[in-house]
């Protein structure tokens, strides 16, 4: 699925290559449907005019007219446009482009990047058409020749920030009706988006049922009870597996060592994993590894 805010899926596949720490481009389209949540590793704030609605975790927010809108890549969310006519501006950055500014590196503790905090904001025409001129002034910044631009476009970033800071948060949030669903959905798109495990110097960062609810900013329980109601499977049962997968996966197609595998699958100790593997998998890693079982 592709965000509307975001554009084609091709224009998608060219900017990851493109991307150098940020890019701030204008949509303006005739859209009607459910656009897909797509993973992307990167900061975005949103300007949007338009009538919507944002899924995130078990809440949903409907926003009419304008609206501002934070995205972070550790929390995935998606975007039901409603009216025929949409218009948007978005920014979005690395988080190295991001950290390279101290002023805004304090920023990513906001309320608007952190998880749990509240990226949605209902803005008055006057206070989007001032946002709306940064974003303008930025998408000039980025065509031109000036040497120092990223710094400038940075402030700008910075500036966009701040007013939103002076701001009160949308409220009309409410619980949607197949929340379970949507739990377990955001549970497997997070579960789903570690792997393909591509280096041996990549490690899970989330990998217990606590660190995926803590992402959702929902309780472990709630977490659990709505994946079990829609799969029939745990939490638990859902992580193992797919590490199990992977571990296979890695074991059979690669040659990194089983050390390696270990520490990229977010075991402490190859100990650690080789009983981890022997229990679910009924096989030790170098048996599977060998073609042979003990």
């Amino acid at each position: 699925m592709v965000d509307a805010t975001l554009g084609s899926s091709e224009e998608l596949k060219k900017l990851n290559l493109k991307l150098k720490g940020f890019k701030i481009y204008e949509v303006q389209d005739t859209f009607v449907g459910l656009p897909d949540y797509s993973r992307r590793d990167f900061y975005k704030i949103c300007l949007h005019h338009g009538q919507s609605t944002i899924h995130y975790a078990d809440k949903s927010v409907s926003v009419n007219r304008y609206t501002l809108f934070f995205g972070t890549p550790h929390i995935p969310y998606s975007w039901v446009v409603e009216s025929a006519q949409q218009n948007s501006f978005t920014c979005i950055f690395t988080e190295e482009f991001l950290n390279n500014n101290e002023r805004l590196k304090s920023l990513q503790e906001s309320p608007f990047f952190k998880i749990g905090g509240t990226p949605v904001f209902t803005l008055d025409e006057i206070t989007y058409e001032s946002i709306k001129s940064i974003f303008q002034k930025m998408i000039v910044e980025q065509e031109s020749a000036y040497q120092y631009k990223d710094e400038l476009i940075k402030n700008y970033i910075n500036l966009i920030i701040h007013e939103a800071h002076k701001l009160q948060p949308s409220e009309n949030f409410f619980t949607a009706p197949n929340a379970s669903a949507r739990i377990s959905g955001l549970f497997i798109e997070l579960l789903e988006r570690q792997f393909p495990i591509d280096n041996p110097h990549q490690s899970l960062s989330i990998k217990n049922p606590q660190d995926f609810a803590d992402r959702l900013n929902i309780h472990a329980n709630h977490l659990n009870r709505a994946v079990k109601q829609t799969t029939g499977k745990t939490t638990k049962d859902h992580i193992t597996e797919r590490i199990a997968s992977e571990a296979k996966a890695l074991l059979i197609n690669t040659d990194w060592n089983v050390a390696d595998i270990a520490y990229a699958l977010g075991f402490e100790y190859p100990t650690y994993f080789n009983n981890f593997f022997k229990r679910v998998a009924g096989i030790t890693p170098s048996s599977l590894r060998k073609g042979r079982i003990v």
